[in-house]
C-alpha cells in the first residue's frame, strides 16, 4: 500500500504544477484587464446646468467690473465674495444683451428665440388679440402693438430640448411669463408667479424693515427649495436643469436688518444721508441705498449657498453655473463713489443700459478668470444648454440664439460669430417709445417709429455710453444695419406700429413720462449727458 501511494503522490506532482502554473497565468489575465479598464477612463456622465436668474440688475451692478478698461462698470462699494469667486473660477462676457424688461428677456431664454420673433415684447399691453394697442395712448404719435401674452406653443423651452437627454428640469422663483411651468416641462416649480411674492412687506411700509425679517425678497426660502432638488438628483443620479429665477434685485427693496445697517454705518452712506438731509430712520424705504446694498450682499450669500452645496455633494467638476440679469437698469448707488454711468439709458429702452447685463459662468472646461469680448445675448442660453447635454443645437428649429460652449472652451470666434446681428423690439409706450435696435460687432443702430427720419448708429468700441450719433457721417453702415434690421422683423412678422392719425401734441407733451421721452428719444450728431453722466464739482 505504501509503494502504491507514494507511486500515485509522485505521479500527481506535475499535475499539481500544472493547476497552480493556470490559476497563476489565469490571475494574472484578470488583474491585466482590470487594469487596463482602468486605465481607460470612464464615459463622463452628463453635466448639471445652474442658471442664477438676477431680476433687475445693471451691466455694472456688482464689484466685478465687466470691462477691466473702466472703473465704473462695476458697484465698488457692494460687498458680494461668491460673485467675485465665480468670475475668478470662471469666463466673464464683457458683453452680455438681454431683452429692456424681464418677461421678454425670461421668455427669450426658455425658447431661445429674440423678442421680435416670439412676439412676446412686453408684460402689460394685453388688448386681446388685437395688433394694435389703439386705446391705450389714444392721441400718441404713433400707435404702439400689443404682445404676446404667453410662450407660443410650438416652442421649444429648455426642459423640453433638455429632457430627451436625460434631463429633469426646475424653476424656482419668479417665473413671470404667464402660463404653467409645468405645461412647458418643469417638473419642480412655484407656479406661475410674478413680481408679487418677492415683495414680503406691503407698498405702505415704505419706512423700515421690521426687525424679525429673516426670508427677504424670498431668497433664503427660494435658494432652500432649489438645494433640496439638488440634493434629489444626485441622490437619484440624474442630471438636472436648474433654474433659480431671484425676486432679488428688483424695486420693492428688502435685506436683512443686520446687513442693512452693515451699510447704514458705511462712510459714503452716511454722507448721502447728509447731503440728502435725510437719516437712516428717516429715509423711505424706496430710496434707501442701504437696503439696497444689503439685498445685494444677502442675494450674494445665497449665491454662495448654491456654490457651496454643489462642492459639497462632489458635483462642481461636472456642474455648470451660470449667472445672469434679466434686463438693464441705472443703479443711482453708483452715486456714492462719485463714478458716472456708463451706459446711456435704462430699463424699458434698447440703449445700452437697457440691454446689457452682467453675465459670468463657471463649469467643466471654462479656463478661470478668462474674458469673452465677442457679443452674446440670452437667445444663446437655450443652445448652449443642449450642447452641454450631449445634443445638437444645430437640429433646433426656429430659434435665433447659437451654442456658446465651443467659445467657453476656449475657441476664438470668427468673424462671422463677432459681426452677427442681433435684435431687439420694444413696439410700445410706457416710460420709453415705441423702437427697435440692431447690434453687429461694435456697430449699432436703433429706429424710433415717432422719428423714423432720425437715422442714428454708434461706434460702441469708441462710444459705450451712445454720445454721439455717426449716422450721418457714415451713411452707408447707417443704411446697411438699418435695412437688416428692417429684414429681420418682416421675415419674423414683428409687430410694427404705424403712424396716429390723430396724434395730438399738446395731449402728448401732457403725459407721463413725456420729459423722460425727450430726453432719451432720438437726437442728431451729440446728446446732452444726463446728470449722473457728469463729474459734479465735489467728486
Amino acid at each position: 500500500m505504501k509503494n502504491i501511494l507514494q507511486t500515485l503522490l509522485c505521479a500527481s506532482v506535475p499535475f499539481m504544477k500544472y493547476i497552480i502554473t493556470l490559476q497563476v497565468t489565469v490571475t494574472l489575465l484578470l488583474l491585466n484587464c482590470v487594469s487596463t479598464l482602468a486605465a481607460v477612463p470612464a464615459a463622463p456622465s452628463k453635466p448639471n446646468i445652474i442658471l442664477l436668474f438676477i431680476d433687475d440688475w445693471a451691466w455694472n451692478g456688482s464689484p466685478v467690473p465687466m470691462n477691466d478698461n473702466m472703473e465704473n462698470s462695476r458697484m465698488p462699494v457692494l460687498q458680494m465674495p461668491n460673485v467675485e469667486r465665480l468670475a475668478r473660477e470662471g469666463m466673464k462676457f464683457r458683453n452680455a444683451y438681454a431683452s429692456p424688461q424681464c418677461s421678454p428677456s425670461r421668455v427669450c431664454v426658455q425658447t431661445g428665440q429674440s423678442s421680435p420673433r416670439n412676439g412676446f415684447t412686453v408684460f402689460m399691453n394685453d388688448r386681446g388679440q388685437d395688433y394694435f394697442d389703439k386705446k391705450g395712448y389714444p392721441e400718441f404719435p404713433v400707435i404702439p402693438c400689443v404682445s404676446d401674452m404667453t410662450i407660443d406653443t410650438d416652442a421649444v423651452t429648455i426642459p423640453e430640448a433638455l429632457k430627451p437627454l436625460g434631463y429633469d428640469s426646475a424653476h424656482i422663483g419668479k417665473w413671470h411669463m404667464r402660463g404653467d411651468p409645468g405645461d412647458e416641462g418643469y417638473v419642480l416649480h412655484d407656479g406661475d408667479t410674478s413680481n408679487d411674492p418677492g415683495n414680503t412687506l406691503p407698498k405702505e411700509n415704505n419706512q423700515r424693515l421690521p426687525d424679525d425679517m429673516s426670508d427677504p425678497k424670498l431668497m433664503f426660502s427660494v435658494t432652500e427649495k432649489a438645494i433640496r432638488f439638488m440634493n434629489k438628483q444626485v441622490k437619484v443620479g440624474k442630471p438636472f436643469y436648474l433654474q433659480i429665477s431671484h425676486y432679488a434685485m428688483h424695486e420693492g427693496r428688502e435685506c436683512l436688518p443686520a446687513t442693512r445697517e452693515k451699510y447704514v454705518q458705511h462712510p459714503l452712506v452716511q454722507a448721502w444721508y447728509k447731503k440728502n438731509n435725510t437719516s437712516a430712520d428717516k429715509i423711505n424705504r424706496k430710496q434707501d441705498l442701504a437696503i439696497w446694498l444689503g439685498m445685494g450682499e444677502d442675494l450674494d450669500g445665497r449665491i454662495g449657498a448654491v456654490l457651496d452645496r454643489i462642492e459639497e455633494l462632489g458635483i462642481e467638476d461636472n456642474t455648470y453655473v451660470v449667472m445672469i440679469s434679466d434686463n438693464g437698469y441705472r443703479h443711482k448707488e453708483l452715486q456714492l463713489t462719485g463714478l458716472t454711468q456708463p451706459l446711456h439709458g435704462a430699463k424699458w429702452w434698447v440703449w445700452q443700459g437697457g440691454i446689457r447685463v452682467p453675465m459670468i459662468v463657471r463649469g467643466p472646461g471654462i479656463k478661470p478668470g478668462s474674458v469673452f469680448n465677442g457679443n452674446v445675448v440670452n437667445y444663446d442660453l437655450l443652445p448652449t444648454f443642449v450642447e452641454w447635454a450631449g445634443g445638437d443645437p444645430k437640429k433646433l428649429s426656429n430659434i435665433d440664439g447659437v451654442s456658446l460652449a465651443s467659445y467657453m472652451a476656449g475657441q476664438q470666434p470668427d468673424a462671422a460669430f463677432l459681426n452677427r446681428y442681433l435684435y431687439f423690439h420694444y413696439p410700445h409706450y410706457r416710460s420709453g417709445m415705441p423702437h427697435s435696435a440692431i447690434v453687429s460687432g461694435l456697430r449699432k443702430v436703433l429706429h424710433f417709429y415717432e422719428q423714423p427720419n432720425v437715422p442714428m448708429l454708434f461706434d460702441l468700441s469708441s462710444d459705450q455710453g451712445e454720445v454721439n450719433n455717426i449716422a450721418l457721417a457714415d451713411p452707408q453702415e447707417h443704411q446697411r444695419l438699418h435695412d437688416e434690421l428692417m429684414r429681420f422683423l418682416k421675415e419674423v412678422n414683428a409687430r410694427i406700429p404705424q403712424p396716429n392719425p390723430d396724434y395730438d401734441p399738446a395731449v402728448y407733451k401732457q403725459s407721463d413720462g413725456y420729459e423722460q421721452r425727450m430726453t432719451w428719444g432720438p437726437f442728431k450728431d451729440r446728446r446732452p449727458l444726463d446728470d449722473d453722466e457728469i463729474k459734479s464739482a465735489d467728486n
